[in-house]
């Protein structure tokens, strides 16, 4: 994913400051969309049909566009990459502020969509009854489209987290698989001792990831409540948790100081050089695809605990589709996401390859005992299931997260290359995060 340039980043935040102020960014709400819309509503839209515009980079849409115009033929669905990531959001913020050329339907990931609801450019979808979705989702993905009585969003996906393994690799060292994050410290250091050219794992430093580890070890460093902001990356108790096992790390030289996604980070996990992996279980396809040469030494187990004997995962990943509040036609925008997000069109992402965020499919047989050939015939789902239920409860991301990740490693990326300390990299992300809020108009720890 390109990074968004610190000029358009504050661009970004300048114009949800602007919201705070305003009805929302660039527009004003449409009479009528507080009104509830029933079933029926949404039924005689499909019947009359009419055209929507879907800004989306996820792959697997194209095959649900294609099934959404066959069982209802009135309707045409124009889907469009917009861009990933912050390319879009981008793109989007300036449609927005434009009054034009909005999209009726927008990917957005998880940790980007407050700074859209802020901003009150995306439609409450509560006026749908999609606020009693909330049991048909897993618990991390709903907690990010969802706040109070409000949905910004239905989930499209979700990233739970797993711990990725070299089994031939640590089974030549006869290093057990880690329950704990202290044993996973242990395995670096003899792995390490073993054969100095092999590393645990990489990490040059990376936002999405240390707020992840942050979050399975029950830290809520980031609260907001309107436009009061909290951010709390000193005292947090998941801060605390992670930096004390993750700076040994980093001072023993345990990391390789290799970047994901590069050609050099692919060719560490096809030789064994890189011999674990923290993420998302969106990443079997990318093991597939992009490390075929270790098909069958790989693995999946839980992640390891912070506390022995615990039970906690956390979320690394996934999107979202909103229903954009400018966009020109909201009841069939909210059809489409409906049908994507809660079904037909999720069993059609899933066999594209897609990791579901709905309940049912998660405790599908057909689903969880589905082998994986590049994990030895592994039943992985069981593993990736069993992790989106035990994803703690109160997370949330600041409403301006896009532009906090873009200056990370100015600050705690800083632990990784030089004497900065991660406790002291944090501290200065935190006076960052707060700075900057605060000159976009929030009110950050008042």
């Amino acid at each position: 994913m390109r990074t968004m340039t610190r000029r358009a980043m504050r661009g970004v935040g300048l114009l949800c400051a602007a919201a705070l102020s305003l009805t929302a960014c660039g527009s004003s709400d449409d009479a009528g969309s507080d009104t509830t819309v029933t079933g029926g509503d949404l039924r005689a839209a499909l019947k009359k049909g009419g055209s929507i515009t879907v800004w989306a980079w996820e792959p697997t849409l194209k095959q649900v566009v294609a099934d959404f115009e066959k069982k209802y033929p009135k309707v045409k669905v124009k889907l469009v990459n917009a861009g990933t990531g912050n390319d879009q959001y981008t793109a989007l913020q300036n449609a927005v502020q434009a009054g034009k050329g909005v999209p009726d339907v927008a990917q957005v990931e998880y940790f980007a969509l407050g700074q859209f609801a802020l901003g009150k450019s995306l439609e409450d979808l509560s006026r749908y009854g999609a606020d009693a979705y909330e049991n048909d989702y897993s618990p991390g993905p709903w907690s990010s489209v969802a706040v109070g009585k409000s949905v910004y969003a239905l989930p499209m996906d979700s990233g739970p987290m797993a711990l990725y393994y070299n089994k031939k690799v640590l089974d030549k060292h006869g290093i057990k698989t880690p329950a704990t994050w202290d044993e996973y410290l242990d395995a670096a250091r003899r792995l390490h001792a073993a054969d100095p050219k092999a590393y645990i794992t990489n990490d040059t430093g990376d936002a999405g990831f240390t707020t992840s580890m942050i979050w399975q070890a029950g830290g809520t460093p980031f609260q907001t409540r309107g436009t009061n902001v909290t951010v709390d990356l000193t005292a947090d108790k998941g801060v605390a948790a992670f930096t004390e096992v993750w700076q040994k790390l980093i001072d023993e030289k345990l990391l390789a100081p290799i970047s994901s996604w590069s050609d050099e980070w692919y060719k560490g996990l096809a030789d064994g050089t890189i011999a674990t992996l923290a993420t998302g279980a969106w990443m079997p396809a990318n093991f597939a695809s992009g490390v075929e040469s270790a098909a069958g030494d790989w693995r999946a187990a839980a992640l390891p605990q912070w506390v022995k004997g615990a039970q906690s995962s956390s979320e690394n990943g996934g999107s979202s589709l909103a229903v954009m509040k400018a966009g020109k036609n909201k009841d069939l925008a909210y059809a489409f996401d409906q049908y994507a997000n809660h079904a037909d069109g999720v069993q059609a992402r899933i066999e594209a390859g897609a990791f579901p965020a709905t309940t049912a499919d998660l405790a599908s047989p057909s689903f969880l005992d589905t082998p994986f050939p590049y994990f030895g015939g592994q039943k992985a789902n069981e593993i990736f299931a069993r992790s989106a239920n035990e994803v703690p409860e109160g997370w949330s991301y600041l409403p301006y997260q896009v532009y906090a990740n873009s200056i990370f490693n100015d600050s705690v990326g800083k632990a990784y290359v030089s004497g900065t300390t991660l406790a002291d990299g944090l501290k200065q992300w935190q006076k960052s995060a707060v700075d900057y809020g605060t000159e976009q108009g929030f009110s950050v720890n008042k």
